[in-house]
């Protein structure tokens, strides 16, 4: 066999291995599995809030804007929403802001984007 088809078949090898290895991480599948999940448990319940998950770390702001002041955030992954109302357009392509009490107990508004709704606003939560 000469160089050229060593090459050729060590690097088709390697891609291949690649291909396979990548196309069954659990790791690389996780990310989109948590999304899914997250959305799926996402909805509005008995309480009238609407439970669901978002960015961990995802700040609330004292209006429906980044440009007002930081109240606080969400550490966690997977919070309740009073309301929504409309503000500032932001990166999730809509204007939808979840208003919810944050970790430290102060209360903010969310950006949609940063909420793992399916739509939003996110169907039968009432409006603020």
């Amino acid at each position: 066999m000469n160089v050229r088809k060593k090459i050729t078949v060590v690097a088709m090898a390697g891609a291949l291995a690649l291909g396979t290895a990548s196309a069954q991480s659990p790791a690389s599948a996780t990310p989109v599995k948590a999304v899914q999940a997250a959305r799926a448990e996402c909805g509005v319940r008995s309480d009238a809030r609407l439970h669901c998950g978002n960015k961990a770390g995802a700040k609330g702001y004292a209006d429906r804007s980044y440009r007002s002041a930081t109240r606080g955030q969400l550490n966690g992954t997977f919070s309740w929403f009073q309301c929504w109302g409309h503000g500032d357009p932001h990166p999730g392509g809509n204007d939808i802001w979840y208003w919810t009490q944050l970790d430290n107990g102060a209360w903010g508004n969310v950006p949609a984007v940063d909420v793992s709704t399916g739509q939003d606003p996110a169907p039968g939560l009432a409006q603020c």
